[in-house]
């Protein structure tokens, strides 16, 4: 039999001690006095100390769990509290097992409980477990409370269970706005954006979190439309709706729209958030922008005063490297307090695209001294630079190394990496062995880079190999075909060439008419160069 604890104690605690405890400094401070005058003597103090460190000082749930252990007969409220503070933390599976700790306790769950444990299975998509606790709900007489309700709407739309989520809902006498949003979400998350819009239609009380639902709808969709629309008429804004905007038109490439969004963001008041950095960062990334690139380095150092984390960090050191100035890239390298191993890979294959061969071996050294552990990414950038050098014996160097030393098996870009080098340095025999040895099929990419290296050494024997391997898996690609002609051109096989262009013709196969980057009829290229014309001729520079 579940035993049944006394109510009174699982009413909210009167006093203050909890508020004194800000920090993880005083909350030991505390946590010192109360064993002082006895740790188990006084519940109410006890239930102050776990729901200081469980919920209100962000970061110490572990050292909750630390009190938590030391208490001989926690009641409710406490057990709750801990439900809660684990439901919330990075490691939701800790509400699960304490939750399993009441039941062979024999602590019986109330309709606090339940919610806190339902969300950290929806947390960690548990679905089964989800279920199970649903059953427990139904059989203790809690699925009518209004708290619970909601939480189970919530687990079954966000799980996918969409008729359970819908029958509970129907079947609520009385729908609150976190019923409506939570069913709202979960057809919206399912792309079900129709039923998602009725619904949000319907709600006699839309709330904030329902119309950012709605609006990051749209937005996953690519209907930035339908989604300006909604956020034109929105009430209220926060971060997140201003965030779903600016990362719906970055997804759609409409990277001017969404600076221009940052820009109205800001005049609106709303301060920028890690997230809208890390969207607009990837737009001029996208976009090879490195202008705005740096006027959004300067807002995310006005932003963090000056320190960013990690994140922010390797996307800045990306953009650089992307947009070509990796200078830039090393400065934000050099001044990150704390790196990760996405860090390092960012620095060292910025390096490598650069054709700073030599810098990416000494940082990856550095690397490796620093006791960092390379990963799969971290050898396409050394295995690029080893190509683009020409350094064939430190290519095979390090590619043994990450095999042997590191245990990673080497994927198509790592094969392909040494077919580049190999036909690069002009050891094309030794680079179709290498194919023929890989331990995965190789792809039209890995022939198609013999090809050209058969192209660029003029290799007319091994370029009918790699062409009649590539054909083989596509018979479509105008340019496979222009390579093997191009290596029978280049070394006067004129005859071999006109074949090649015949069997293009007989396949159907199209090449794409060459273009002038000028064109007479692109009214917007004519007008920028009009314009910029203006411009010259305003400050009096000759054009």
């Amino acid at each position: 039999m579940i035993r049944k604890q006394n109510n009174s104690i699982t009413r909210p605690y009167r006093s203050k001690l909890w508020q004194q405890c800000t920090t993880i400094q005083s909350l030991k401070q505390v946590h010192a006095s109360i064993i002082i005058n006895g740790f188990n003597s006084n519940p109410s103090a006890l239930r102050e100390l776990i729901y200081a460190s469980a919920v209100a000082i962000t970061g110490a749930v572990n050292y909750a769990h630390q009190l938590f252990e030391q208490i001989t007969e926690p009641d409710l409220f406490t057990w709750n509290t801990m439900l809660r503070g684990s439901a919330q933390s990075p490691n939701p599976i800790r509400a699960i097992s304490l939750f399993a700790q009441m039941e062979r306790r024999l602590i019986g769950p109330d309709n606090f409980s339940f919610p806190f444990v339902i969300k950290a299975c929806t947390r960690l998509s548990w679905v089964q477990m989800g279920r199970t606790l649903h059953g427990k709900v139904v059989r203790l007489g809690f699925e009518s409370n209004t708290f619970v309700r909601n939480t189970l709407i919530h687990f079954h739309a966000n799980c996918g269970e969409l008729g359970v989520a819908r029958s509970l809902f129907d079947g609520c006498e009385e729908r609150d706005v976190v019923a409506w949003s939570a069913l709202t979400a979960g057809y919206a998350r399912r792309g079900e954006l129709g039923v998602a819009r009725r619904l949000f239609d319907e709600m006699p009380v839309k709330d904030l979190v329902s119309w950012n639902v709605m609006i990051t709808g749209y937005v996953k969709r690519g209907e930035m439309v339908c989604a300006r629309e909604l956020f034109d008429e929105v009430p209220e804004r926060d971060v997140v709706t201003w965030n779903a905007m600016i990362a719906g038109y970055v997804l759609c490439g409409g990277y001017q729209e969404a600076f221009e969004m940052f820009e109205e963001m800001r005049r609106a008041g709303e301060r920028p958030d890690e997230v809208t950095m890390l969207s607009l960062l990837s737009a001029c990334t996208d976009s090879g922008a490195l202008d705005v690139g740096q006027r959004m380095h300067s807002s995310i150092m006005e932003i963090s005063s000056g320190s960013f984390g990690t994140l922010l960090g390797n996307a800045l050191i990306d953009m650089y490297a992307k947009c070509g100035s990796i200078e830039k890239a090393l400065e934000v390298f050099r001044g990150m307090r704390e790196k990760d191993v996405s860090t390092w890979n960012s620095i060292v294959g910025g390096l490598a695209y650069h054709g700073h061969a030599k810098a990416t071996i000494d940082m990856f050294v550095e690397m490796r001294r620093q006791k960092f552990r390379p990963n799969e990414i971290t050898f396409v950038g050394v295995l690029v630079a080893c190509s683009h050098a020409g350094m064939v014996a430190d290519g095979h160097k390090y590619f043994d190394l990450m095999r042997n030393e590191y245990s990673i098996e080497p994927n198509i870009k790592h094969y392909g990496c040494m077919v580049d080098m190999l036909g690069r340095a002009g050891l094309l025999d030794e680079a179709f062995k290498f194919v023929e040895t890989m331990e995965i099929e190789p792809n039209p990419i890995i022939w198609r880079t013999l090809l050209g290296a058969c192209t660029i050494q003029g290799n007319v024997e091994l370029g009918r190999i790699a062409n009649g391997r590539l054909l083989a898996m596509r018979r479509d690609e105008s340019g496979d075909y222009v390579l093997l002609s191009n290596v029978y051109a280049f070394t006067g096989e004129w005859d071999g060439s006109e074949k090649v262009r015949k069997l293009m013709d007989d396949r159907m196969v199209r090449k794409e008419a060459g273009r002038s980057i000028i064109d007479a009829n692109n009214k917007e290229l004519m007008k920028f160069l009009f314009d910029s014309k203006q411009k010259l001729d305003a400050r009096n520079i000759p054009s």
